[in-house]
């Protein structure tokens, strides 16, 4: 009787949901994140740093997808705090997949440098790491004579816009040609999108994100093209270990008042690739000691959370004694397409879905104890996922009926 109520009921429910907004960019959860930067700003560094510290975790099934792509654990204490409680044979935490993107230069869109590979492999990308260099050392040489970061942002935002003045045009000859001399109604609309997506691109010269108001319909086309300026970009601006530690750089203002004037939504993270590097050779207790004397902390796992979440992903957890597991969803993910991505028959078969707010399990202290206190919710198929949630999912195949 419970798992039918919560199949009758949702409609009614589903009036009050909130509309979640359209989200520019590739769907499904096998997305990447590039790191981009000019060439001698510490990418390199970073991606290893990355790709080392993930390779030393123990019980992580590591994977390096080729040299310049990594599969990277995200650190979170809610999974380890659900590893330490149910101690379980396997543990398998949710993956952020970075690539190395080669160092761009000016003129890259028409093919300086690696140019035109190097902007593939950005449009393969769905989010973008922007890398840029704050820190000044006369064996590392600058590509353009000095440290500005503010001159560096500028320049790859640039090349980025330009390769995407080359994409549009050939798009709206070809709609023009259609849906204008061709008389194509139903072309019209996406000839008239395109057309203002020119304008803004290409006349006002900015980036598609930097534009906050595209409409449903005008998503839609967008995602047609997936245009390189549309992908979120998250800042990295790389230190020396001594202005890390001190917080203090006379660039971080510049950067973060240039980022908030052009592209107010986006996250600047200082970081210190050297620091980075030199923590990741320590023992974990020589580590503790070092952050202790000097008062600081690794950006890694901010850096990596905000990366995840920069392609709009999330993931709830199924745990028990035989494996503790984050499971990868688009956010705004309802319960039955999230019970599929553990197996297609869940999503077929869904019956309800079981959930627990980590929260509430760690204040409570055991699964009785969060059913004791009223606080474990029966979910119908209408329930939106949330970050973190503990499931259990009830589904039923024609043979039987069984419990996840």
């Amino acid at each position: 009787m419970e798992s039918r109520f919560n199949q009758n009921m949702p409609p009614k429910k589903g009036d009050c949901e909130p509309k979640l907004p359209p989200i520019i960019g590739r769907f499904g959860t096998s997305l990447k994140i590039g790191i981009v930067g000019l060439p001698n700003v510490g990418k390199s560094t970073f991606f290893n740093v990355l790709t080392k510290s993930q390779a030393a975790a123990e019980n992580f099934p590591f994977c390096t997808i080729d040299p310049n792509e990594s599969r990277v654990p995200v650190p979170d204490e809610r999974f380890d705090f659900l590893c330490k409680y149910h101690k379980p044979a396997s543990k398998v935490p949710a993956f952020l997949n970075v690539v190395d993107i080669a160092g761009l230069v000016k003129g890259a869109h028409a093919g300086q440098g690696l140019g035109n590979a190097f902007l593939s492999h950005i449009s393969a990308c769905d989010a973008i790491f922007h890398l840029t260099r704050a820190f000044e050392d006369d064996e590392i040489v600058h590509i353009e004579g000095n440290v500005d970061p503010v001159r560096d942002i500028e320049i790859i935002h640039e090349e980025l816009r330009l390769k995407d003045e080359e994409l549009i045009t050939p798009i709206i000859d070809k709609l023009e040609k259609v849906a204008v001399r061709g008389g194509d109604k139903k072309l019209k609309p996406e000839y008239d999108i395109m057309c203002k997506v020119k304008n803004w691109v290409i006349d006002e010269k900015k980036h598609v994100r930097f534009y906050h108001d595209w409409n449903d319909k005008e998503i839609d086309v967008l995602n047609k093209h997936l245009l390189l300026t549309s992908k979120p970009m998250i800042y990295l601006v790389n230190l020396s270990e001594k202005d890390y530690i001190r917080k203090k750089n006379k660039w971080l203002v510049k950067i973060k008042e240039w980022v908030d004037k052009h592209d107010p939504r986006a996250m600047v993270i200082p970081f210190s690739g050297v620091l980075e590097l030199k923590i990741q050779e320590m023992g974990e207790d020589e580590t503790k000691k070092y952050m202790e004397e000097n008062k600081t902390q690794s950006a890694l796992p901010k850096i990596i959370k905000t990366g995840f979440s920069s392609l709009q992903l999330e993931y709830f957890f199924t745990a028990g004694p035989d494996e503790v597991r984050a499971w990868t969803i688009k956010k705004g993910t309802k319960a039955p397409q999230a019970a599929g991505k553990i197996h297609t028959d869940f999503e077929k078969g869904f019956i309800m879905a079981d959930v627990m707010k980590f929260e509430d399990f760690k204040a409570e202290g055991s699964e009785t104890a969060v059913k004791s206190a009223g606080k474990y919710r029966q979910q119908g198929r209408n329930y939106i996922v949330e970050d973190g949630d503990i499931i259990f999912f009830k589904f039923n195949t024609p043979q039987q009926a069984k419990k996840k």
